[in-house]
């Protein structure tokens, strides 16, 4: 036995650097996507690619029809975008208690189906001729509240899939789909709309659906990882929101994800005008400005899915990546040059996807399986609720003190989030009121 281990160790000094690199390397990525040896989760992945895709695609579509069908009036555009937004203010803590009580596969089964009727109906009535602008506002709104109802249901559906265990690489490789549909998809819908129209991308928006509902169909229930479902009881969304307020940990992630999302988070409403204003480039300078976030936040969700299987304290991790980009995007508002700006928008992916992906992965493994869909209605709420407060905000302050104002301020905010939600953090575990695992 001395002798066989002894020739092993022999074996593996000898072996070519070459292939030990190659051989670690190839661990490394079997590391990073351990969450696809799940087969449910395979299941789920291989239908977000196709459907995200989609999603992204029907995103620049309906812009691009909401402005030829009102004239390019930026107002029209805003209403749109607003009419998506508002229903997350006001279903998604419900949804979260419909995910506590119901099969969280069967309410996506049905949010998603119906996501996929509306691309279907917008489709039928752009290529029929016979669209107009309240045809669009309409299927905004509905969308918004499907989409609502689906966000909480979706991030509480992930540990169901992979078990405790494999739920931060499964958040960090749903966040590479994410950024590499928002890469793709745009791309293919620009190319689209030039070729055949803006009616067949939301038709192809549609059939992309059947691919994650599918795969969700195709689930082996046996599998999941099911939490006890919550009987019918009154006070349940107050419950929820009482657990919260309860766990000083989980109130110091809120607070923040609420503060860099609302102020830092606002970067389409923001790159515009830099590019338009600042740099005086036209809609692909925009593009570009785009493109190159989308690379840091696919590189930043890469790296996560890298360092999931390693130890460490997520909670560190959540507020160095808030931090961090809340100082890059600071620096990033005072480059003075396009190219330059535009370089630093990667580290201020990498660092933002940093943020998100522990952020998500903290608030689910610490909280009771019992208050998962609750809590993550709370989280959504937050993280998207904001939008709207923040949008209003950033515009007020380009129009104001000029279009870097934004950036600057909200980096900052960020970063004095982070500080003082390390501080909070540090006082309340002196009193011992955290518990000891971030």
């Amino acid at each position: 036995m001395v002798d066989q281990a002894r020739r092993s160790a022999e074996d593996e000094d000898s072996e070519d650097p070459v292939n030990r690199r190659t051989r670690s390397a190839t661990d490394r990525n079997a590391s990073m996507f351990r969450s696809l040896r799940e087969r449910n989760y395979r299941y789920y992945a291989s239908g977000q690619v196709v459907s995200l895709t989609g999603t992204w695609m029907q995103r620049a579509a309906q812009d691009w029809l909401v402005l030829e069908l009102s004239g390019g009036s930026p107002a029209a555009l805003g209403l749109a975008v607003a009419l998506q937004f508002l229903p997350t203010l006001a279903l998604t803590l419900w949804a979260g208690v419909f995910a506590d009580r119901f099969d969280k596969r069967k309410i996506l089964i049905v949010t998603q189906s119906a996501l996929g009727l509306c691309g279907f109906a917008l489709g039928t009535l752009d290529v029929s001729g016979i669209v107009v602008l309240w045809h669009v506002y309409v299927l905004c709104f509905v969308l918004g509240c499907f989409s609502a109802v689906d966000a909480p249901v979706r991030q509480s559906f992930v540990v169901e899939m992979v078990g405790p265990a494999q739920l931060t690489n499964a958040v960090a490789l749903n966040s590479m789909t994410f950024n590499l549909a928002r890469i793709v998809g745009p791309a293919i819908a620009g190319l689209a709309i030039t070729a055949v129209g803006t009616g067949w991308v939301f038709l192809a928006n549609g059939l992309s659906s059947v691919a994650v509902v599918a795969g969700l169909l195709l689930m082996d229930t046996a599998l999941l990882h099911r939490a006890r479902a919550v009987g019918k009881e009154r006070g349940q969304l107050r419950a929820g929101l009482r657990y919260v307020r309860g766990r000083p940990d989980l109130v110091v992630v809120m607070v923040l994800m609420f503060c860099v999302g609302t102020f830092g988070m606002n970067f389409e409403n923001t790159f515009a005008v830099m590019a338009r204003n600042v740099f005086g480039r036209d809609a692909d300078g925009y593009g570009i400005l785009i493109t190159m976030l989308a690379v840091g936040t696919l590189t930043g969700a890469t790296l996560a899915a890298r360092r999931s299987g390693k130890p460490g304290s997520r909670l560190r991790l959540m507020l160095v990546g808030a931090g961090v980009f809340g100082a890059l995007e600071a620096v990033a508002g005072l480059m003075p040059t396009y190219w330059l700006f535009a370089a630093c928008l990667v580290p201020v992916g990498v660092a933002v996807m940093t943020f998100t992906t522990s952020a998500n992965s903290t608030v689910q493994l610490a909280v009771e399986p019992t208050m998962r869909g609750r809590v993550m209605g709370l989280y959504m709420l937050l993280f998207m609720g904001g939008k709207p407060l923040g949008g209003l905000a950033s515009g007020w302050l380009a129009e104001v003190f000029g279009p870097r104002w934004p950036l600057v301020l909200g980096g900052l905010l960020s970063l004095a989030a982070a500080i003082g939600g390390a501080v909070a953090l540090s006082q309340q575990r002196k009193k011992g009121l955290i518990r000891p695992k971030g």
